[in-house]
């Protein structure tokens, strides 16, 4: 990994993390993003939080904040984030991730940077095991895309549910037929909304993520989206093996 990172000279990155009440949680992921030099910028978008999540992002200086004045869910703030962000390449990143290092940053940038895949998503170790057994994560929050591809549909975009933005990316990639590098991410993880909120409330918290999933597409089209991205999945340096990716997670400290 460190000789496919050596390669790649000019960091045309851009990273959008948007967070909502992330206080304890997104220190962790910009102290990783911040310092990787394959990141042009780090642009956090605080979809109206009311934890002092802004203040988390204002310790790091070279961390651009966009701040909403009240919560509008993650497609408008990933929408917020597209348009600022500057760089060709974008990266997207979840702000309650465990685990993250400098390498799994790399990693998945690595082979749209190469030219092997025109998109790039995470496998982390948490993901649902469906997912982990087949090797696709179809509702993966961490990718690496080109900021055109989202751009040009901005005004769609604003237009989706509060947690559309994964699927309609979907729409995006199978409609043109792009290449998918899917990486693994052995020991990351994203915390559950059961973890943030307590059981009850995360578990409704959950339950309307779905809701708005369905929203977006229809249940049936879910399982055709996962087809239609597996077979455009790519063979690449950083797919794992079966074995790897059912593996039980490691717990992180919070």
């Amino acid at each position: 990994m460190t000789g496919s990172c050596a390669r790649l000279d000019v960091p045309r990155i851009s990273c959008v993390i948007c967070a909502f009440n992330e206080a304890p949680r997104i220190g962790a992921v910009l102290a990783v993003a911040a310092a990787h030099p394959l990141l042009a910028e780090v642009i956090v978008v605080d979809d109206g939080s009311t934890d002092g999540t802004s203040e988390v992002v204002r310790a790091f200086p070279g961390v651009r904040l966009l701040s909403h004045p009240s919560n509008q869910g993650k497609s408008a703030a990933m929408a917020s984030g597209i348009a600022a962000a500057q760089s060709e390449w974008l990266m997207l990143l979840d702000a309650d991730l465990k685990g993250l290092g400098a390498q799994h940053i790399s990693a998945l940038a690595a082979p749209v940077l190469a030219g092997r895949a025109e998109v790039s998503m995470s496998l982390r170790q948490n993901s649902l095991l469906i997912f982990r057994i087949i090797g696709l994560d179809f509702v993966s929050g961490e990718r690496v895309v080109r900021k055109a591809l989202l751009s040009e549909a901005l005004t769609e975009i604003h237009g989706l549910p509060r947690f559309g933005i994964e699927v309609f990316m979907n729409r995006l990639i199978i409609t043109r037929g792009l290449p998918i590098a899917v990486t693994h991410w052995p020991h990351v993880t994203q915390s559950r909304k059961t973890e943030k909120l307590g059981y009850w409330r995360g578990l409704r918290a959950e339950w309307r993520m779905i809701a708005d999933l369905f929203k977006a597409v229809y249940p049936m089209a879910l399982l055709s989206q996962t087809c239609q991205l597996f077979s455009l999945r790519t063979d690449h340096a950083e797919r794992a093996s079966f074995a790897a990716r059912i593996r039980k997670p490691r717990d992180h400290a919070a």
